[in-house]
């Protein structure tokens, strides 16, 4: 396929909005983890998409919120960076008639700095039409937005629609990615975020957001199996003996869900080991963040 136009664009907006839901919709692929709690996306992650001699490269970004910890200092900063420089912003809304202070905010970084501003209302299979009205009009009223567009990214309903108008910010010039990549994510730090994505599924609320992973070992076998090693971090050693379950069942359920996603997104048999390990307060030690793969730049 040739492509003569391509373009990034933000994607923003309060946590737990479907961001990375409505991305991995687009996309077609699982590549940004996805969970009921807030927080759940850390980093920016690039998803990469190609069509009708266009490229767009969607920037998936943590959720707006009021940091509490260096981790949170590092996402807001992520967020409030990822308005500039970009071709264009997505943002992506709940479908209730009234603008909140995430909202506000980055309606006004995007105002000030003149970014092309698509507003996407999400979960509209949860609302009636007329409620969905009188959202739109709230936001009408707040901002000239190119458009706005009711979708909803669990269901995949709205998405080409939401390509098409997106069509038209992208300026005109090459790809600027190959066309096979999906997104711009080490397969490691895939791997990784889907064992923290099991996690936080099977935690439920018994544990916060202090848990981290690193793939320790990443080695392909001469018949194609996947030897990973997954070490679970977490801060309190209370949080460790939770994680692990009473004879290990927690952490085997954790490991076999991992394994099954990750098996499905490298398409290749996977051994996976997991292990835990207690790192006190890891979420305000500049280094320990980085480590885990959260970088500024």
């Amino acid at each position: 396929m040739e492509i003569n136009k391509s373009g990034i664009i933000s994607v923003v907006g309060r946590p737990n909005v479907g961001k990375s839901t409505l991305m991995n919709a687009l996309v077609g692929e699982k590549i940004a983890i996805v969970s009921s709690k807030p927080q759940t996306t850390r980093n920016r992650i690039l998803g990469i998409v190609n069509r009708a001699g266009c490229q767009y490269v969607f920037m998936d970004t943590p959720g707006l919120h009021k940091a509490r910890n260096r981790l949170g200092d590092y996402m807001v900063k992520v967020v409030r960076e990822s308005v500039a420089d970009v071709d264009g912003v997505l943002l992506l809304v709940e479908p209730i008639p009234n603008i909140g202070a995430p909202e506000a905010e980055l309606i006004e970084r995007v105002a000030r700095l003149g970014v092309p501003t698509v507003l996407v209302i999400n979960k509209i299979d949860t609302v009636k039409k007329e409620e969905l009205l009188a959202v739109m009009e709230v936001y009408s009223k707040a901002h000239p937005f190119r458009a706005i567009i009711p979708v909803s990214a669990k269901k995949g309903e709205g998405t080409e629609g939401l390509l098409d108008v997106l069509q038209t910010l992208l300026p005109d010039g090459p790809q600027l990615f190959p066309e096979d990549m999906v997104t711009d994510q080490p397969e490691r730090q895939i791997c990784a975020e889907i064992v923290r994505e099991k996690l936080l599924r099977c935690m439920d609320k018994e544990i916060p957001h202090g848990t981290a992973v690193e793939i320790t070992r990443f080695s392909e076998r001469e018949d194609g199996l996947l030897d990973l090693e997954a070490t679970i971090y977490c801060e309190k050693n209370s949080h460790k003996g939770m994680i692990i379950g009473k004879g290990g069942a927690m952490l085997k359920k954790i490991g076999a869900m991992a394994r099954e996603d990750i098996e499905r997104f490298m398409g290749t048999k996977v051994f996976l080991q997991t292990w835990v390990k207690v790192k006190e307060n890891w979420r305000d030690n500049a280094n320990l963040i980085k480590n885990f793969g959260y970088r500024d730049e």
